[in-house]
């Protein structure tokens, strides 16, 4: 069984050899491209092995037998209360 981690990252998409590092999977760009190029990684279900590709809320990356989530950063500062 898998554990299931949701980091959070700003902006809209975060490309995934970055997720990896933001996730620390990875120590570096270098690490990042070995691993996905590997074969290895997962992105929602499907094996991944562009660096490049887009991840967005929501989405599901697998490394290492864990499973993350991508959750956008709400921490805008707005609180969403309208005034």
């Amino acid at each position: 069984m898998t554990d299931r981690e949701e980091v959070r990252h700003p902006g809209d998409t975060i490309e995934l050899d970055q997720f990896l590092k933001l996730a620390q999977v990875v120590s570096s760009g270098g690490e990042a491209k070995r691993l996905i190029q590997s074969g290895v990684i997962q992105v929602n279900g499907e094996v991944e092995t562009r660096r490049g590709r887009k991840l967005r809320p929501g989405d599901r990356v697998t490394a290492h037998g864990e499973d993350y989530v991508i959750e956008a950063d709400e921490s805008d500062g707005d609180g969403g209360e309208p005034e």
